[in-house]
């Protein structure tokens, strides 16, 4: 249980500082357009204010208070299923992944109302609209960690 805490938390500081990083400190928020080219084509940090589930959806509801909870949830679900049953290391890191992830978005709804987004990854002449953060990427590392690395369930002696 220890190294998912540990994992959550640096997954955590990571995703908050990268985003403190791109978002205030090089000025995303305010650059021409809402993007800085990293590597063109290939990466660059376009602002993108999510209020929504993945891929902006459900972004014209009100959904913070329930996106917040949600989030909650599945991080107290995840650290209750890992305690009742026995997980190899790897299972505990990807449960960490998941919560660290899930309360760095939290943590973004909590302040600014949305999540923010500013990666965007583009290649071979595909112009990708979407934007996703080092939380949105630890939450999809996690999920397929989670399902792929899960016991079968036996209880912890």
């Amino acid at each position: 249980m220890r190294l998912m805490f540990w994992t959550g938390f640096w997954v955590f500081l990571i995703d908050q500082i990268s985003k403190y990083l791109v978002v205030h400190w090089l000025g995303l928020i305010n650059a021409p357009n809402g993007i800085i080219e990293v590597w063109p084509p290939f990466i660059e940090f376009r602002m993108a204010w999510n209020r929504g589930v993945n891929f902006g959806l459900f972004a014209d509801y009100d959904m913070r208070w329930v996106l917040v909870a949600v989030a909650l949830v599945i991080s107290a679900g995840v650290i209750w299923w890992l305690n009742r049953t026995a997980g190899s290391k790897w299972t505990y890191i990807a449960g960490g992944f998941l919560i660290g992830g899930a309360l760095g978005n939290v943590i973004d709804r909590l302040i600014y109302g949305a999540v923010a987004d500013f990666l965007n990854m583009s290649c071979c002449g595909i112009n990708n609209p979407y934007a996703f953060n080092v939380a949105d990427v630890a939450i999809f590392a996690g999920a397929i960690g989670l399902a792929f690395l899960a016991d079968d369930g036996k209880k912890r002696a």
